[in-house]
């Protein structure tokens, strides 16, 4: 972990020394890289295809992006029978089951697939999991997009659970052939908890090579789990719906310090900062840097002169584009890539 060393107190004209408000501004945060190319993704085909482009579901979990997309000419829509037929149309990144992609070409849509890759690890490891025999737990919240799309790969053997106690509850045909996966937006911890009792419950369960919990989550938690002791309080820039903002808020409570999950710096109760000497800002993998850095100038109003930036761990991945956006920008005028 590296951070600038920083004089925490000062003397003031009375000769009384009080400690310097500050903000201590987390990395990695904000935007991963399954997140920049789906938003990449929806630009990439309004430039080359010109709007309107639907686009299924949010496209990422953040009100922000979704707003500034559909100002470009992007159409969000819940269900592929609000396309017009044979319209273009996006997958978002949170991906979608197999029972969608059949709809899609029933109703001749010509699609983008903007699934993250590491969502669509899980979908192959259900598809693998399910080929070979065994009953499928799914890890996650039931009611996540993500969480809908890996069921869907195999709806007939995969039960979901969101709690010990739905695990304690779990009724499989063969208790020796069982495997799990889990959502990719999960907190490590309740992943850990949740695996442990899958274990206890069923000795001969077997899970993933590597873990389905994305590198951004996991990541963006250790770096609070780094930092959240040193802070009075921790804001985490992230709209309501992404799961990986709201598991930030719930590791630093864990830790006792206080969090809010805000999508922009006008959420922010100056209540909240009486007190507080200390505020740690990071962003879930949705959350564009802009709205960070508005939190912090909205801080350094308030009083907040010392900003830090904390780097717990580097964090260089990138995706590669998929083949219908590389294609179409191969085709494209010279003047338009």
């Amino acid at each position: 972990m590296t951070t600038t060393t920083l004089d925490l107190a000062v003397t003031n004209e009375n000769g009384n020394t009080t400690k310097t408000k500050r903000v201590l501004l987390l990395k990695p945060r904000g935007f991963c890289a399954g997140v920049v190319r789906a938003i990449d993704i929806v630009q990439i085909a309004l430039d080359t295809f010109g709007a309107p482009i639907y686009v299924r579901k949010e496209i990422v979990h953040n009100s922000y992006v979704v707003n500034d997309l559909a100002k470009k000419g992007a159409i969000f829509v819940n269900e592929l029978d609000e396309v017009p037929e044979g319209a273009r149309v996006i997958y978002s990144a949170h991906g979608v089951s197999p029972a969608v992609r059949e709809r899609a070409k029933e109703r001749g849509l010509k699609v983008i697939d903007a699934t993250c890759p590491l969502v669509t690890k899980v979908h192959v490891e259900a598809i693998k999991f399910a080929k070979q025999g065994y009953s499928l737990v799914l890890v996650g919240h039931r009611d996540h997009e993500e969480v809908e799309g890996t069921q869907g790969e195999a709806p007939d053997v995969t039960q979901v659970v969101s709690t010990v106690e739905e695990v304690a509850a779990l009724v499989v045909p063969d208790p020796n052939k069982v495997a799990y996966l889990t959502q990719t937006t999960l907190s490590l911890d309740e992943a850990r908890y949740m695996i442990e009792a899958l274990k206890k419950k069923f000795p001969n369960i077997i899970g993933p090579h590597a873990q389905d919990i994305c590198y951004a989550t996991e990541n963006r938690q250790t770096a609070v789990k780094n930092v959240a002791h040193g802070a009075d309080l921790v804001l985490v820039v992230g709209s309501r719906n992404s799961s990986n903002s709201n598991r930030l808020v719930e590791v630093s409570k864990n830790l006792d310090t206080n969090s809010y999950l805000i999508d922009t710096a006008d959420a922010i109760q100056p209540d909240w900062l009486d007190g507080v000497d200390t505020v740690a800002v990071t962003a879930g993998a949705s959350a564009p840097e802009v709205l960070v850095k508005d939190v912090v100038e909205y801080l350094q109003a308030k009083g907040y002169g010392s900003v830090d930036e904390v780097e717990v761990m580097p964090e260089n991945v990138r995706f590669g584009l998929p083949p219908e956006i590389v294609q179409a920008i191969a085709s494209a005028p010279p003047a338009a890539r």
